[in-house]
């Protein structure tokens, strides 16, 4: 719009060319007609920097209709990519007078100085600067301006010191009721001077080595002064990065939960990855306060801090809306029998449910099936539906769902039609194998049938080459790949927005919270209902109107990715795509389709591609170019090339494109002059540019990483599941 707009009016600025404007722009589009009620809902899909700066530059009626305090109370600037610090300057000195809540989250771009300006919004009362630059005397003179404020959010970067903060600033904080922290150094940040926090958000991304190798320290000094204290506090919630530093930092900001746990807490979100969080000893009197307050709404513990009873204790009474447990394999059986027992108060506000399994990159040979712990029964998930028929977020990833195989089914319906009843959901997470309506005799014998070790030790290997095949009389031709399950989900989920088909064992060269791995090989012993999860099956999702984002990995069924052309005909509103391991892992087949899809996707904003053998050639990026929308572009992937004239063309025919992180083959020179030539050439009309191009197997790559901005390694670069997650369970 920005650019449109700006061609058609020109020097619009001239008092003549107004008036001739106006006159035109009135008469041809008939906005006279419109009402200002209507003017300003329209208006309020226009982003704010194209509003003040572009579009109340048309006439004078859009120009106090801009100014309206509905558009310009809540603000939100994390996407203005195009955006330079003057432009921001601008922008926030007419916000000043109006503006109460502003996010400038994300904006990594901004110098220091441009923060400055936010101390013109004396009247915002809640600001987010997560991800900004941001040093610890810039924030004392901000706050001494911001009297209003009671809502913070900002990183704690290294070399920030709270004692720097001016009288003013703390006695600003010491009033503040909420407050998120992204921790990049060991520190309490501002925590203690926040004595009235009733919500408090921590995200710790903190290495447990400095770039030159040394380990780091997180002793903090605990004193009096230093000891956070939550007497008021209601809602706790904390992300973790892998890493011992981040894990030790959180013990220190739950010390004082030891001695006293806050009477009004209903939210607490704790997420640590890794197979061995550390030990919590006040994890026992939270489940008794928790029990006897009867105020839960969010409940998300590491695997290790409860036990059964513990939960039980915890949920009891409760009416939570949101549960996670994901990789809690022990505690699955007392969550299905709190919420279908009568262990929880009313089991049907329940909103977000996230029962997701850890990734396995190898399954054992001799068996498809993992443990029982992993298995999806139906009878207790369609029971489930019955109870918490309100449900809108459901994460069932790494799980395992076989139609056939199921002790017990007896006939019972598709686990897919008993999730159809969900007609409330928005985002879904479902293990490839739980579309499948069963595999073929052939498939399940291969997969599933008893060996012991010493069998299997001695069994004759293959011959190289053609197989000899001897025909059964009780097995099919082929698998069968009817979709007739997945058809009753999709017709029972309108609403469905966002969609995730996870294949059992999938690992991500890059994962956001798992230890990165190079081991891309496929499983052997992969789940055989899972490699019946085909094209047709994509395919079928055609008949989602609403679908905003779609994550596809780890489905070997997938060959010529047929499928992704007809999702891309008819799921007109698709902003985010992301693809990884599909089909064999030794070759790419399904490039031509991939190109195809690409040349229809005319709203896609983001792209994320993680494929083996990738060849980014010229017709590949050919085929990009047609997305001209997008905003953020990875590709990732081992032994893949990319032709580097095609991308700069296709960067100079995308001007929205922000983000470039390609990680595939090539000298580390070659990808260093890309990169430089794509900054030199691009980043004065983007000031957000922000191009990696680096060698996937080079022993640098984790440093790379790190120097990428968090909120963009978030966004696309590092792989991670967005179904009820804890950034959903606390939204800002």
């Amino acid at each position: 719009m920005n650019s449109t707009i700006t061609e058609t009016l020109g020097n619009v600025d001239h008092p003549r060319v107004q008036d001739h404007c106006e006159e035109d722009v009135m008469s041809s589009v008939g906005i006279s007609s419109l009402s200002d009620e209507i003017l300003l809902c329209i208006l309020n899909y226009v982003p704010v920097c194209d509003l003040l700066l572009n579009v109340a530059r048309v006439c004078r009626k859009l120009r106090v209709l801009c100014q309206d305090k509905t558009l310009l109370t809540h603000v939100c600037l994390s996407e203005e990519y195009t955006a330079s610090d003057l432009s921001f300057r601008h922008v926030l000195k007419q916000l000043a007078s109006q503006v109460q809540s502003l996010s400038l989250s994300g904006c990594y771009w901004l110098s220091g100085s441009t923060m400055e300006h936010l101390a013109r919004c004396r009247a915002i009362k809640r600001l987010d600067l997560t991800g900004c630059r941001l040093t610890s005397l810039r924030l004392s003179r901000l706050l001494e301006s911001l009297s209003c404020l009671n809502s913070l959010a900002f990183d704690v970067a290294p070399g920030f010191n709270s004692a720097q903060l001016s009288s003013e600033a703390v006695d600003l904080l010491s009033r503040l009721s909420e407050l998120r922290q992204t921790l990049l150094t060991p520190s309490y940040g501002v925590v203690p001077c926040c004595s009235q926090l009733r919500r408090l958000a921590l995200q710790f991304d903190i290495p447990d080595v400095t770039r030159e190798g040394i380990g780091v320290c997180c002793q903090l000094m605990v004193g009096q002064s230093s000891v956070p204290h939550y007497q008021q506090l209601e809602e706790f919630s904390a992300k973790l990065a892998p890493g011992e530093v981040n894990q030790t930092l959180l013990l220190l900001y739950l010390a004082v939960f030891s001695v006293h746990v806050p009477e009004r807490l209903r939210v607490f979100l704790v997420s640590i990855p890794g197979p061995n969080p550390a030990h919590w000893p006040a994890a026992t009197p939270l489940a008794h306060c928790l029990g006897n307050h009867s105020s839960l709404e969010a409940l998300q513990l590491p695997r290790s801090w409860w036990d059964s009873m513990s939960l039980e204790r915890a949920l009891r009474g409760n009416s939570p809306k949101h549960l996670s447990f994901s990789r809690c394999p022990a505690l699955w059986t007392q969550v299905f029998r709190s919420l279908l027992e009568g262990g929880v108060r009313d089991a049907a506000r329940l909103v977000s449910l996230n029962l997701s399994a850890t990734s396995h990159s190898l399954y054992p040979e001799s068996s498809g099936i993992r443990g029982g712990e992993e298995q999806l029964g139906a009878r207790t998930m369609s029971r489930l539906v019955s109870v918490c028929s309100k449900l809108q977020h459901v994460n069932l990833m790494h799980r395992h769902y076989h139609h056939e195989n199921t002790p017990g089914l007896d006939g019972e319906p598709h686990l897919c039609a008993s999730l159809s009843r969900l007609q409330h959901v928005r985002s879904l997470a479902l293990p490839a194998c739980a579309l499948s309506d069963g595999c073929s005799s052939r498939h399940s014998t291969a997969h599933t049938s008893p060996s012991s070790s010493l069998l299997r030790g001695l069994r004759k290997a293959p011959r190289v080459g053609l197989q000899a095949y001897k025909p059964s009389e009780s097995e099919p031709s082929l698998p069968r790949d009817s979709t007739s399950g997945l058809a009753q989900l999709l017709s029972g989920c309108p609403l469905l927005e966002t969609l995730e088909l996870i294949g059992p064992g999938f690992i991500s060269t890059l994962p956001r919270l798992e230890p990165c791995t190079r081991a891309c090989i496929e499983p052997r012993g992969m789940c055989a209902w899972a490699r019946c999860v085909g094209d047709s099956h994509v395919a079928a999702l055609q008949v989602l109107p609403r679908l905003r984002r779609l994550t596809l990995a780890g489905l070997p069924g997938i060959h010529k990715g047929t499928g992704l052309i007809p999702v891309a005909k008819h799921c007109p509103n698709l902003q985010a795509l992301s693809l990884a391991n599909l089909g064999c892992l030794k070759t790419m087949n399904y490039t031509a389709s991939l190109m195809d899809t690409l040349r229809l996707c005319t709203q896609l904003q983001e792209l994320r591609l993680e494929q083996p053998y990738l060849s980014a050639n010229a017709s590949f990026f050919e085929a990009l170019s047609c997305c001209s929308r997008l905003k953020r572009l990875c590709i990732i992937s081992r032994s893949g090339t990319f032709d580097p004239v095609a991308t700069e063309t296709f960067v100079a025919r995308c001007p929205s494109l922000c983000v470039c992180h390609i990680f595939m083959g090539g000298t580390l020179v070659a990808c260093r002059t890309l990169q430089k030539v794509l900054i030199d050439r691009y980043s004065a009309a983007r000031p957000a540019l922000s191009v990696v191009i680096f060698p996937l197997q080079h022993e640098d790559l984790a440093l790379v990483i790190r120097d990428t901005p968090l909120t963009l390694l978030d966004k696309i670069t590092l792989f991670q599941s967005r179904v009820a997650q804890t950034p959903l369970l606390a939204p800002w």
